[in-house]
Parts: C-alpha cells; sequence; structure tokens
C-alpha cells in the first residue's frame, strides 16, 4: 500500500558515490651516500628497512657491483637462519661466526676460563636438542653409574635426563643464591634430587624442560662472569663431599656431556666429545678425586689396606696413570693416603688409557674389569684405583 506523499522539500537526494582512490605512487629513491646505503645491506637482506630505504638500496644495486655482490651472499645468510633447516651445517661454522664477531666487538665481561668447559657443553647439548622432533623426547633413554661394588641403571626418557641435569644443576644455583628449581626443603644428593624432581612433575617430563634448562645454565654462566675471581673458590655441597665452585662448573661439564652422549645414543644422533682441553680438565679433575675416593673405598672395605703411609705432604706409594689421545696427559696416583704426593720415583704400578674410555670408566659406563688399554706393576693397586674411578660416578 502506498504511503503519504512528501512536500517537494523533504526531497532526499541520491547518495553520493565514494571517490576512486588516488593510485599509489612508487616510492621514491631516497638520496643517500654509498657508505650509508652500504651499511643498510644487511637489514635490507632482513627485509627490515622502510619503504624508502628498500628503494634506496635497490636502485643502488643496479649500479653498484660490489654492494649487488655482498648482497647477494647476506641474501644467502639469511636463508640459512631459517629453523626448519637442517642443522647439519659445518661444524666449524659457529666457532668461526662466534670468532669474527668477537674479534670485531670482544666481549666486555667475559667468561671465566674455568666456567668455559661448562658454557661449551651446555650449548652442544641445546644444539642437539633443538635439533630433535618432538617424539624424540620420549625416547627411552637408560642411565649407567657404577654404585660401589656392581654396574647400576635407571630408565628415563630425554626430557627426563634434562630434568635430571637442571635439578643437580641447581646445587651450584643454590650456592650462588640462585632459586632452585626443585623447590625447598630440597635434599641435597644429586640422585635424591632428581628423584625428588621426577616425582614432582605433574606428568611424565617434556620438551617444556628444555626453557628452563638452559635459563638456568645461561643464569650460572652470567653469575659467575659478573661475580670476579673470588667466587671460583665458594664450596658447593654435594650431600656427602663437597668441592669448589670452579670444579663443580667443571664436574657439571662432564655430566652434560656424558647425559648428552647418552641422549644422543639413543636418537641416533652424532655426538663428538669435549674439544682436547676441556676433555684434559675433565680428567685432571677425575684425576685428583682418586685418592680421596680409594681412601673411602678402603675405609667400607672395598680396597686393600694401605702399605707404607707417610707423613701429610711427602711423596708416597703411586699409580702413574698414562692418559692417552686428544686431553692426555700423566698423573701420579697416591695409594696410601690422600694427604701424600704422588710421585713418580715411588710408582709401583702403571695404567694407560684413552682420555674418552678413562672418562667412560669414570662416568660408570664401563666396568673396571673392561678397563684400561696397558697394565703394568702391583696388580692390588691397578684394581683399587679403577673400581675408585668407576666410585665416583652416580645417578
Amino acid at each position: 500500500m502506498p504511503g503519504p506523499r512528501r512536500a517537494a522539500d523533504d526531497y532526499d537526494p541520491p547518495p553520493q558515490l565514494p571517490a576512486a582512490p588516488e593510485p599509489e605512487l612508487p616510492p621514491v629513491p631516497l638520496s643517500l651516500p654509498h657508505s650509508v646505503l652500504k651499511s643498510l645491506l644487511g637489514a635490507w637482506a632482513l627485509a627490515a628497512c622502510s619503504t624508502e630505504e628498500t628503494a634506496a638500496v635497490e636502485d643502488h644495486l643496479t649500479e653498484c657491483a660490489p654492494c649487488a655482490e655482498e648482497a647477494l651472499r647476506l641474501r644467502d645468510a639469511v636463508g640459512l637462519l631459517h629453523h626448519e633447516r637442517d642443522l647439519d651445517l659445518d661444524p666449524l661454522l659457529r666457532s668461526r661466526v662466534l670468532e669474527n664477531c668477537l674479534g670485531r666487538r670482544p666481549a666486555r665481561v667475559p667468561v671465566p676460563d674455568w666456567a668455559g668447559p661448562y658454557d661449551a657443553e651446555t650449548a652442544r647439548l641445546d644444539a642437539l636438542l633443538r635439533d630433535i622432533g618432538a617424539a624424540e623426547w620420549h625416547a627411552p633413554v637408560r642411565l649407567k653409574w657404577f654404585d660401589g661394588e656392581r654396574p647400576a641403571t635407571r630408565r628415563t626418557t630425554v626430557a627426563g635426563v634434562i630434568g635430571h641435569l637442571l635439578a643437580v644443576d641447581g646445587l651450584v644455583a643454590s650456592s650462588l643464591g640462585l632459586d632452585d628449581p626443585v623447590g625447598g626443603p630440597a635434599p641435597v644428593a644429586p640422585a635424591d634430587r632428581t628423584e625428588a624432581y621426577w616425582r614432582e612433575a605433574q606428568h611424565p617430563p617434556t620438551r617444556t624442560v628444555r626453557g628452563p634448562w638452559r635459563d638456568q645454565s645461561h643464569t650460572l654462566i652470567r653469575t659467575v662472569s659478573f661475580a670476579g675471581r673470588g667466587v671460583a673458590e665458594l664450596s658447593v655441597s654435594y650431600g656427602d663431599f663437597a668441592l669448589p665452585l670452579r670444579d663443580s662448573l667443571l664436574e657439571r661439564a662432564f655430566e652434560c656431556w656424558v647425559h648428552a652422549d647418552d641422549i644422543a645414543n639413543a636418537v641416533a644422533y652424532p655426538y663428538e666429545p669435549p674439544s682436547g682441553a676441556h676433555l684434559h680438565g675433565m680428567v685432571d679433575l677425575a684425576a685428583r678425586l682418586l685418592p680421596a675416593a680409594l681412601a673411602q673405598r678402603r675405609r667400607a672395605g672395598l680396597a686393600g689396606p694401605a702399605r707404607h703411609l707417610v707423613t701429610a705432604g711427602s711423596p708416597g706409594r703411586s699409580l702413574h696413570l698414562e692418559v692417552e689421545g686428544s686431553g692426555g696427559g700423566d698423573w701420579y696416583i697416591p695409594l696410601d693416603s690422600p694427604a701424600a704426593l704422588g710421585s713418580p720415583d715411588r710408582r709401583v704400578a702403571q695404567v694407560a688409557m684413552d682420555g674418552v674410555e678413562f672418562c667412560q670408566l669414570v662416568a660408570g659406563h664401563i666396568a673396571p674389569e673392561e678397563a684400561a688399554a696397558g697394565q703394568d706393576g702391583d696388580r692390588e693397586a691397578i684394581k683399587d684405583v679403577l673400581f675408585a674411578a668407576a666410585s665416583l660416578s652416580r645417578l
């Protein structure tokens, strides 16, 4: 039905159509000197330049052959930064990049030499973890050690191993006044701490444990780097024994490498031993701990009696530990008292081993009866030292 008619003054004009948008003009390249344009090549390769800067750089590349060649190399380098690419690159790439960066701008607060092995081993393990798939975090791993008289094992997963490292590294963190990942009151013995961490987890550990572990290792390195020289002698308690911080971080570097190798074997990933200098430090730490470990086994009735006691600081009956290969050297282990000095003149036995094989013995991954390629001299002394080396291992 039609409605009432309206007056002429009430007439609505037809709606106006929107004006057609003006066409966008191409950006006008900036007029920049060659030195500025060359400095923008890195940002251009990362697509981080403004529209005007991009136009200026690309206009310049049509005229300057050296800059065009550099731009092509930078674009290729950016392609390698894609996180889904295969990480099986030249193994020396990382060291060359770091060397180049440090050569251009040295670190203002360098990492102490004694913390270098821990820094290197945690970085290597983190690279392995970054390269494995989500399902591989649940791959079974069997941890091995020597409980004093016989081999022992504990079954876990890749994620469980990282939880173990996180929990025990927390002892070092606590000694520096940092947060303890286990929470308080937490056990001090490494095995008890690990079991407590695994029990308190709401579910089986997953790949999410990588973040807290890596954050903690970064914080430890940063803290000791800023703390100065005196912190190296700070005592770190492991329950039934203690180590100065410099030795504790070396011990943690050793554990990190051993368990990284456990993980690598579980996921079929190639993994190399530490560098020669770092491996030498690990062997040296084990050699320095052997006299006390031997004395402890003797008190427990697990080693032969002392034969020739001497005053503290005097040369005593010794075993020559000859470690061959990368990280090798010669150590003389006092046999009758940890307070005696090892001496080549008082040598009664000799053991020759490869450096990696010796570390595998100390980790409890090789039985004492199967270790040592070369043995000469007092058979009881050799057996006691090899078993003492294996007894340095633990969960």
